[in-house]
């Protein structure tokens, strides 16, 4: 990685542009009437600040998905409100971004083609979508692969450009949903420190849904614990472990992390 990698931040330091407050109000979100009536999301209420990085763990079916739909303005809420930067959310907004497990990259456009289409819906000119695509993959480590399609690329690789198309369109707030799950443990790894690299470097406010504890650990301020049944945050965990964190070793404090995350979840289980 470059050089920004080796700095040591303390995981209060401001966004470097201050947007990108999201405010969880009460937020609740119930599917299907009747016998098929399901709690997906209790009553919720989290804010995060301007350049945070917030990670959810918990089981699978405990609402992480749906809080995080919600915040993208994908998932309607039952009661309560999700707020960007005071604006409430009711739909996708430019200002927010996604980034899924599955690359959902077009086979047909080359990587650079792929970024440059999802700029289009901005109303950018041309000269502009190609200048700002270069410099995503650039930032992601691909320029030299630009012009490759995604069936040439390794999973690994086809994340990247999942991530550049996100950060061409500048938003505000990150929004990733097990982004990394499908990868191998060492691509894994590398992804963490790009995301790092680029996160230290950018700035911008990010909610990582994961299962992994020590993914979550290794980039996040915080940690929000969920449960299920109705899904609901249990327990909100402070790293307060100076970056880079390596993944060649882990130092007291990660362990101590580790284990009293791994305790909550287990009594959940």
């Amino acid at each position: 990685m470059n050089q920004v990698a080796n700095l040591q931040i303390r995981p209060d330091a401001p966004s470097q542009s201050g947007k990108g407050w999201v405010r969880i109000a009460g937020l609740s979100v119930v599917f299907g009437e009747g016998e098929t009536r399901t709690i997906a999301l209790a009553p919720t209420d989290l804010d995060l600040e301007p350049g945070t990085f917030t990670a959810l763990i918990g089981p699978s079916g405990c609402g992480k998905s749906t809080l995080l739909n919600a915040v993208a303005g994908f998932t309607a809420p039952t009661q309560g409100s999700v707020q960007v930067d005071g604006r409430k959310v009711s739909r996708p907004h430019p200002s927010v971004g996604v980034i899924f497990q599955n690359f959902a990259l077009f086979p047909w456009f080359t990587a650079r083609g792929n970024v440059e289409f999802a700029l289009k819906r901005f109303g950018i000119a041309k000269e502009e979508r190609r200048k700002r695509a270069m410099e995503a993959l650039g930032e992601v480590g691909l320029s030299d692969h630009a012009t490759k399609f995604p069936g040439q690329l390794s999973g690994g690789m086809k994340q990247r450009v999942a991530i550049a198309r996100t950060l061409a369109a500048d938003p505000d707030v990150l929004l990733m949903d097990e982004p990394f799950g499908a990868l191998d443990a060492q691509t894994r790894l590398r992804m963490h420190e790009l995301l790092t690299d680029i996160w230290m470097r950018r700035r911008k406010t990010v909610l990582f849904v994961t299962h992994d504890v020590d993914e979550a650990l290794r980039l996040a301020d915080v940690v929000y614990v969920m449960a299920s049944a109705p899904g609901r945050i249990i327990e909100n965990v402070p790293v307060e472990l100076d970056r880079p964190r390596p993944v060649e070793r882990m130092s007291d404090g990660f362990l101590t992390l580790r284990s009293k995350l791994l305790g909550l979840l287990r009594h959940e289980d």
